[in-house]
């Protein structure tokens, strides 16, 4: 990924926190005939000082195929944040042009496949919890061979971190005073996905004091 050095963020911590807030990735794996793309709700934690990713996929989808044993190549995964379109008529300068500003991790690292029963059942148990902790208990209260039959149709996997990118585009380039006009021109927006750019911005400690 192309990142201006004002553009990123080597702070492994806010990368961590950036995908574990925003944990519907993108992975893209190589296949024969070209990049192979899956969109999936994943678990990412810290573990003994390492960034692991967790999570499965349909047995169906051919994508874990390129993850088993003996497959050289790292995946890639992507977790989008907040991005929103940029008006030059926000900047003190009149002779500026439009962008685009946004957040992103890019997380690669090489796939291994999940086959014993306990993993699985504690990663849909992590998954569960991170995105419908009321429906744990009636999870547990299923009749355990539903459950099994269930977990016969997933492939679950893991990555471990070898490299991670994170590029926050935030207007960094800029003067305090446009900073602050974006910000207080996208903060109002109903669309999450612009109001947090602003809101983003003022994490980073851009615009005026």
């Amino acid at each position: 990924m192309y990142i201006p050095e004002y553009h990123r963020i080597e702070d492994r911590a806010e990368s961590l926190i950036f995908m574990q807030a925003n944990p519907f990735g993108i992975l893209i794996s190589a296949a024969d005939d070209g990049p192979f793309a899956t969109h999936i709700p994943v678990v990412v934690r810290q573990v003994s000082g390492q960034v692991v990713l967790r999570a499965h996929m349909a047995k169906s989808n051919p994508h874990w195929k390129l993850m088993e044993d003996g497959q050289q190549q790292d995946s890639l995964v992507i977790f989008h944040g907040p991005h929103a379109y940029i008006s030059p008529k926000l900047y003190e300068d009149r002779e500026s042009v439009p962008t685009w500003n946004y957040a992103a991790v890019h997380m690669y690292g090489r796939g291994k496949i999940l086959d014993a029963e306990s993993d699985i059942r504690q990663l849909l148990l992590d998954l569960i919890s991170q995105f419908d902790s009321s429906y744990q208990e009636q999870w547990l209260s299923l009749r355990s061979e539903y459950q099994t039959r269930m977990l016969s149709h997933i492939v679950a996997f893991e990555i471990t971190a070898t490299r991670i990118e994170a590029k926050f585009k935030l207007s960094q380039n800029r003067t305090k005073a446009d900073q602050e006009n974006i910000i207080q021109a996208l903060m109002p927006s109903p669309d999450s996905a612009v109001s947090g750019v602003a809101s983003l911005m003022r994490q980073q400690g851009l615009g005026l004091p």
